[in-house]
């Protein structure tokens, strides 16, 4: 008997193991490990992974496997492998680990039919139920379940009359067009094509056309490469010249752009040097992690291109990664431009068929190349050169719900099985990635300059207190105030940078101080301008802005902080002339909306670019000479140790848009902290003496990359199971581990509350403790009947980005 070992799609603790089950005799030899199957789970179908076969089951009675979703194996056996690790690593269950890597397509969709069992069944059915079950003896729960039959049908299927089938069904369809073969031999048909007569010119061409492709060819392609009507087509169908068939075509995100062909660029000395230990280990097969500190414009993208160039010329695949939000056209533009249809592009912004498309030509190994965000990481390649992550400092590559994983360490794994090179590159280096780089376990490749060496820009820090003093009360102090009309005048092009989103950050009356917070969450409502609401960005509640304090009743309740679309009106006030372009979250929600507005820009249809962090990076427009930081200090409020570092890279990443060509740039940071080491480092881009002053304080407070971090969140309805569990947890964690260990806690969240549910948290400082991992998986097993039963959650975040 052949038994195939399977991870069903029931993510649960009793479940994250796999179950065995009986191939039929119709696909052995045809199913093999990495393959979705259906499978019979208790009274349901559900989808499931097959992860291994064998000879023999453990358990007597094995049920049979119910379907087979894939002819050819969705994860290859080192993705599998992968999936076992990261289990391990992220303590996730195994299903979460084996659904991240795979387009959202395909993750099983459940629906529930109901069949009538027998013939004379029908006649016991109740009253309400048989009208259904008249003219057919099936139907969909989803037909009833909101009607006033619902109860009755419950009770017929309790009596055994009507059977309850889960169906298992593929989100991911292939899109597919009619088209037609040739269904004859060349004699029979060149035979034909002499036989016919004037008035069928047109079925001749069809059929000269088929010739000359001699392959399966799309209908609408036939009839628009020879301007004809399907007709003609149509007639040599029905004398059996041709076939009809079903061809699947791509749905292709970039099937109206046409991309020029680029040719690389002639490196600069310090660009040689840094390409020579890639190259060399493209060559030889070898893994290192390379860590490429260049400043910003210094051309590492050119760097990129020409070492995935030799990996390709190899026969081999390249991964690079990109940060979701900077997966700016303009990247996708460069890669294309070399790389032309080699390239597979997967984020965001695509539809679930698209990303489903660009996905199957990656299995289907048509590409060799992936441009993508974080999942990326997962491409189904099995013959990997190189790895590329840019801007690895990003906090985009961290997932922040199961499996918590990080790009960067599953690069690393996947260069180590393959043999390959792994580059992290980034101007603004995590303090982690720098630290290994200074301690030799990266090895370090520098770029000190800018392409055609121009300058980095000069930075003016204002402080806006004094600004206030003086009695401007507007959003622009009067240096870059100054500066935008100069520009303007020039015809040259500016970039504003906000550090946040939303009309403006809260309102608040001015008289009792009042902030009107979520009545589910511990947070302060965002106004929407464009809706005129508050909304909560949290849990999505929505209500009306107060026009009086409902406190105090006074009506000098105002909006605090400022918001993108607050910028852009004060900017039509004191600009009329200016025309601007916003990217902000409602701006750019719409599909292809970011590169509509990102165009619209580069041809010089607008002056002002006005956006949050989706401008930081990535971008080059040469006309750029200004770059205006409204606000530097939002983000270093926030409770979070790595408050300064995020301030710092996001202020160099934001300062390195001006002056990139020939005209030289300028930058005007705008802040209420202006003695802030964070900021003054970053007007010098003073990368090391930032480095070397906030590893300091790292190493006084024993925070990375001195020592590991670990943070346990429980949640929980009710605030007093909420405090009791996290405080178990700590004591239980504070007997079992060595004294060097440091345990903060159990203190509130920084967001105490969410969607009504309480949030307590610990904190773990740890250097090496190898019984940890065992540890935290015995609280989440023994809090497991709680976490099933009274809806309690406890996360484990090992390695945390965000510690709200």
């Amino acid at each position: 008997m052949s038994v195939a070992s399977v991870i069903v799609d029931v993510a649960a603790k009793q479940t994250d193991r796999a179950f065995d089950y009986a191939i039929p005799d119709k696909w052995k030899g045809i199913i093999v490990p990495g393959m979705r199957v259906v499978v019979p789970f208790g009274p349901r179908k559900v989808q499931g992974f097959v992860v291994a076969l064998k000879e023999e089951a453990e358990v007597k009675r094995v049920k049979p496997i119910a379907d087979l979703l894939d002819l050819t194996p969705v994860l290859t056996p080192e993705l599998l492998e992968i999936g076992h690790w990261l289990t391990e690593k992220t303590l996730c269950f195994m299903i979460s680990a084996f659904q991240v890597m795979l387009p959202a397509a395909m993750k099983a969709k459940y629906d529930k039919e109901l069949s009538l069992l027998s013939k004379e069944a029908h006649e016991q059915l109740h009253e309400q139920v048989k009208p259904f079950f008249q003219s057919r003896s099936s139907l969909k729960w989803s037909e009833v379940e909101k009607t006033a039959a619902a109860p009755a049908f419950h009770r017929d299927i309790q009596k055994g009359l009507i059977e309850v089938v889960y169906v298992v069904k593929n989100k991911g369809n292939k899109k597919t067009a009619k088209g037609v073969k040739l269904n004859q031999s060349l004699e029979e048909i060149q035979q034909f094509m002499s036989e016919l007569n004037k008035q069928a010119e047109k079925q001749k061409q069809v059929l000269s056309f088929m010739l000359n492709r001699n392959e399966e060819v799309a209908i609408k392609e036939i009839a628009e490469g020879l301007q004809i009507t399907s007709a003609p087509i149509k007639a040599l169908i029905n004398k059996g010249l041709l076939a009809e068939t079903e061809i699947e075509i791509y749905r292709d995100p970039y099937q109206d752009r046409y991309f020029t062909p680029s040719q690389p660029f002639q490196l600069t000395d310090e660009q040689a040097e840094a390409i020579a230990p890639i190259l060399h280990d493209i060559e030889e097969n070898l893994h290192d992690v390379f860590l490429m500190y260049g400043v910003t414009g210094s051309g590492k993208t050119e760097v990129y291109l020409q070492s995935i160039d030799q990996v390709l010329k190899k026969g081999k695949e390249a991964i690079m990664l990109v940060p979701e939000i900077s997966l700016t056209p303009q990247m996708v533009k460069r890669f294309k431009e070399r790389f032309g249809s080699k390239v597979a592009v997967l984020h965001s912004g695509l539809s679930t068929g698209e990303k489903y498309d660009e996905w199957r030509k990656i299995q289907r190994k048509e590409v060799s190349v992936v441009v993508g965000a974080r999942s990326a990481v997962f491409a189904p390649f099995e013959n990997l050169g190189l790895l590329i992550i840019d801007e690895e400092h990003e906090t985009s590559y961290k997932q922040e719900e199961n499996p918590r994983y990080h790009a960067r360490d599953v690069a690393i794994y996947r260069g180590q099985h393959h043999q390959c090179p792994v580059i992290l590159g980034s101007a603004t280096p995590t303090l982690e990635s720098f630290a290994r780089a200074q301690k030799g376990v990266y090895k370090l490749l520098t770029l000190k300059q800018r392409m055609n060496k121009s300058s980095m820009p000069s930075v003016d820090i204002v402080d806006m207190r004094e600004e206030l003093r003086s009695g401007n009360r507007s959003m622009f102090s009067t240096m870059l105030f100054e500066k935008m009309k100069d520009r303007l005048e020039k015809g040259e092009q500016i970039v504003l940078f906000l550090n946040k989103r939303g009309h403006s950050s809260f309102v608040m009356c001015r008289d009792c101080g009042y902030v009107p917070t979520c009545e589910h969450c511990e947070i302060s409502l965002t106004y929407h301008r464009y809706q005129n609401k508050l909304k909560c960005h949290y849990c999505g509640h929505e209500e009306h802005v107060h026009t009086d304090c409902p406190e105090c009743h006074s009506e000098h309740i105002r909006f605090f902080g400022s918001g993108t679309q607050k910028v852009e009106e004060e900017l039509t006030k004191v600009l009329p002339e200016a025309r601007v372009v916003r990217m902000d979250v409602d701006t750019t929600s719409r599909k292809g909306a970011h590169e509509k507005l990102l165009n619209k820009f580069a041809s010089g249809e607008a002056q002002i670019l006005l956006g949050t962090q989706m401008i930081a990076k990535g971008l080059d427009f040469p006309n750029v000479t200004l770059v205006g930081v409204l606000t530097a200090d939002t983000m270093l409020n926030l409770p979070d140790f790595r408050a300064s570092e995020k301030t710092f890279q996001l202020l160099t990443q934001v300062s390195g848009r001006a002056g990139r060509h020939k005209l030289p740039g300028e930058v005007v940071i705008q802040t209420y902290t202006p003695e802030h080491y964070s900021i003054q480092l970053a007007s010098q881009h003073d990368y090391d003496a930032f480095y070397k002053q906030e590893m300091e304080i790292r190493k006084m407070h024993k925070y990375p990359p001195f020592f590991y971090l670990a943070l346990v969140t429980v949640s929980h309805e009710n605030i007093a199971k909420v405090v009791s569990v996290t405080d178990k947890i700590s004591q239980y964690l504070s007997q079992k581990l060595s004294p060097q260990t440091t345990i903060l806690g159990p203190v509130a969240s920084p967001i105490a509350k969410i969607k009504d549910r309480y949030r307590y948290q610990c904190m773990l400082k740890y250097k090496l403790e190898p019984s940890l991992i065992p540890l935290l998986k015995y609280i989440l097993e023994r809090y497991q009947a709680e976490m099933q039963k009274e809806n309690l959650t406890i996360t484990i975040d090992l390695n945390p980005h965000s510690m709200m």
